[in-house]
């Protein structure tokens, strides 16, 4: 009997390693429904298992190293991955064994350094910002800060969006290729700034009034993995995932009795 050949996949395929969010609208269920959308097939490493609403984060637990580990390789061993996209890591330890295998996995990487949700949770263990700055921000393609990340990783205080340059080399100090600074939290339109420390691309998009914005930064990550899984450029991948997340944005809505989600599906709606 001959060996089984592994089948190449005929859709580019996409892992996120990230939290659950038992809500639905961030975390890996965010970065599932945002690679169907973008036409990628997603594939998952859940790194915690989070209680969370659209009142905030009731609670969280971080899965074992060895079990992520074990999920990770059994993808990627396996099927193979285009691009790999970080989300929730919890812990110094789960950072550090992330960025170890990401540094063997030859696909792009799109690190969104979370460090809190959108309720002001924190995500992130104090004692893991410093492996997050030395292990997983060098083998990072693109890192995503927003800017509460920028502050809490480098000390850079945002308030202008002349500041914005400062912030993002700060954040290229760290090794990563390039850096997307999210202005999102600045007044007036929602204004990224993608650098390489070399060549600049701000996008610009207006601003909807919409408090419903659950799933932000993990969509927006998960985008972009999912553009350059198809094969676009850095620039090329961000400019499509900021059009992606703009519309979700508009489209977010309400869920429970608190901050909703994006919609994912916005594309499909019969109204959009």
């Amino acid at each position: 009997m001959s060996p089984t050949v592994p089948t190449v996949p005929t859709v580019p395929t996409v892992l996120t390693v990230a939290g659950s969010d038992s809500g639905g609208g961030a975390g890996i269920q965010a970065d599932l429904k945002t690679m169907l959308a973008l036409g990628v097939h997603g594939m998952s490493v859940i790194t915690a298992v989070t209680a969370q609403n659209s009142l905030g984060v009731q609670g969280a637990w971080e899965l074992p190293v060895a079990a992520v580990r074990a999920q990770y390789r059994s993808v990627v061993d396996d099927i193979g991955v285009q691009a790999v996209k970080t989300g929730m890591l919890a812990s110094a330890e789960l950072v550090e064994e992330v960025a170890e295998l990401i540094a063997g996995t030859d696909a792009p990487a799109v690190v969104d350094p979370v460090g809190v949700s959108k309720h002001g949770d924190s995500l992130l263990a104090a004692s893991a910002l410093d492996s997050v700055r030395t292990k997983l921000l060098p083998v990072a393609t693109v890192a995503t800060p927003n800017l509460d990340e920028v502050a809490q990783l480098t000390g850079v205080r945002v308030e202008s969006e002349g500041e914005m340059r400062r912030a993002a080399a700060a954040v290229l100090a760290y090794g990563p290729r390039w850096a997307l600074i999210k202005g999102g939290h600045l007044a007036g339109d929602a204004v990224d700034l993608l650098t390489d420390g070399s060549e600049e691309h701000w996008l610009r998009a207006p601003r909807h009034d919409n408090r419903h914005t659950h799933g932000t930064g993990c969509t927006l990550a998960s985008a972009i993995a999912a553009r350059l899984a198809k094969g676009d450029s850095v620039p090329e991948a961000v400019a499509a995932a900021k059009e992606y997340v703009t519309g979700a944005v508009a489209a977010g809505f309400a869920l429970g009795g608190g901050i909703g989600p994006v919609d994912h599906g916005w594309r499909f709606r019969g109204d959009s």
